[in-house]
């Protein structure tokens, strides 16, 4: 087959390139960065040079390719995230239509049953929507759970203060995903024959949020570390005083109370998928040498 990569070499789309290189499919990877061109050639794959808000390069690339793997590029300092979901959405909207292309993967995100009150997430619904209008396509949207490397955000509050603290925390459910397991499951199904719109959750564990705590303190040699339910006020200011922009602030105090009051899993937890190969120990081990080495450059 003859398959386009979005994301460039990121968490996901390398190792989707990795798993799709060896079946003898052709892979063309965009990426914005010029720098990452010989690191995809390096790989076996094409690159293409570009941004996915370009529709016209988006629709010169997608042409003759069978299928497509569609996502959108974190950009935590666009002034409208919402809005920039949208616009990379209707881009690959009309590169699709105009590349005729068949078959889609959008990775999208649990809690994108839901048209609002997610933060970010509902730039995913918003996605979704704005895909599932092309005619004639088959359509799978890839929902993952809570990436396990969003914990790694929780680093310096674990230095600092001794603990984890967010919107949503203590017996709160999370489940949890690798990238790895999600590019797993993107190749599986890229090259499935599917017809109509198809919706795939993906995770790999779930815990409790004191569970999680658990286990990072085992590995980190805290056995007592604890994650806290903090007021959104709280943590709204911290966010902002560490340079967050407030649009993005916001949206995000909005995805951890979605979280915390369980709204985000509603139908996660109606088509629970079987869980992947990277368990929250497996993780627990990267995270901890990720710790080490931020200790060791702070001092």
């Amino acid at each position: 087959m003859n398959i386009v990569i979005t994301g460039s070499l990121g968490h996901i789309s390398q190792p989707l390139a990795e798993a799709l290189l060896p079946q003898k499919h052709s892979i063309t990877i965009i990426s914005s960065s010029p720098e990452k061109q010989a690191r995809i050639e390096n790989l076996g794959a094409k690159a293409a040079i570009g941004s996915v808000l370009d529709a016209d390069f988006l629709a010169h690339t997608f042409t003759g390719a069978d299928a497509v793997y569609c996502m959108t590029p974190p950009n935590f300092r666009h002034p409208d995230q919402l809005a920039y979901y949208e616009q990379t959405a209707e881009a690959y909207a009309a590169a699709i239509r105009r590349a005729g292309v068949q078959r889609v993967i959008y990775l999208s995100s649990y809690g994108a049953h839901l048209p609002s009150g997610t933060g970010f997430i509902t730039g995913s619904y918003r996605g979704e929507h704005a895909l599932n209008v092309i005619s004639g396509i088959s359509i799978t949207h890839m929902r993952p759970t809570y990436f396990y490397y969003n914990l790694l955000h929780f680093i310096p509050m674990i230095q600092t203060a001794g603990c984890i603290g967010a919107v949503f925390g203590a017996e709160d459910r999370l489940p949890m995903v690798s990238p790895k397991d999600i590019a797993a499951e993107i190749a599986k199904e890229i090259t499935a024959q599917r017809q109509g719109m198809h919706i795939k959750y993906v995770a790999s564990d779930e815990r409790t949020c004191n569970e999680v705590a658990g286990v990072l303190g085992k590995a980190l040699g805290r056995p007592n570390l604890v994650w806290k339910v903090l007021p959104p006020e709280q943590v709204l200011q911290s966010l902002l005083k560490h340079g967050m922009p407030e649009n993005a602030a916001n949206h995000l105090i909005e995805l951890e109370q979605a979280i915390h009051t369980g709204i985000l899993r509603e139908d996660y937890d109606k088509n629970k998928p079987a869980y992947g190969k990277v368990s929250l120990e497996d993780y627990a081990g990267e995270f901890a040498a990720i710790y080490q080495k931020s200790t060791v450059h702070q001092h």
